[in-house]
């Protein structure tokens, strides 16, 4: 399994899309309490529960990790582990899976120079009181701390999002291949 993991617009998702597309993994979808908005759908988007099942799923210890956000559960559950599958965490989540004893599973810190991803978050209509906030929080949470739980470093410096998905699916498959 790969994770993506870096600050607020450093091409996680965009990444997780192109290996999806080009290379057949399957998005890792979490498990919330939240309603579905428009447009979601259940076990595409997120799996939807209600919060006794949520509840449960913890007493059955069915997740690796698990938060309460803003009024509701979101979670990753076990069963949803696969070599063929691209997860995007955030900072704790990185630290829960890493040190959970599932094998195959191999992270990716991308890295993404300020200004590209402050224009990023500008084309998206984040505003920049929310942009500020962002920064100061990534600032704050990816520090060397974070570099000691991932594999590899990707600097997206001279390179595409298609080529980084390229460069992290090879090393992927590199890393799976040398395990045999």
């Amino acid at each position: 399994m790969i994770i993506l993991v870096g600050p607020s617009a450093s091409g996680k998702t965009e990444v997780g899309k192109a290996l999806t597309s080009r290379h057949g993994f399957k998005k890792f979808v979490t498990t919330t309490t939240r309603n579905p908005r428009i447009g979601e759908i259940n076990g595409l988007d997120y799996n939807f529960v209600t919060v006794d099942t949520f509840l449960k799923k913890i007493e059955n210890n069915e997740f690796i990790e698990y938060t309460f956000y803003n009024g509701n559960y979101y979670g990753t559950e076990k069963r949803m582990i696969d070599d063929n599958t691209v997860l995007i965490v955030d900072y704790n989540g990185l630290i829960s899976f890493k040190k959970s004893s599932f094998p195959n599973i191999y992270s990716y810190y991308l890295i993404c120079e300020e200004a590209k991803r402050i224009k990023r978050m500008e084309n998206r209509g984040d505003t920049k009181e929310m942009i500020q906030q962002r920064l100061n929080h990534d600032r704050f949470k990816f520090d060397s701390i974070v570099l000691e739980y991932v594999d590899e470093q990707v600097v997206e410096k001279d390179m595409s999002i298609e080529e980084v998905a390229e460069y992290i699916y090879k090393d992927y498959k590199n890393k799976l291949e040398n395990k045999k």
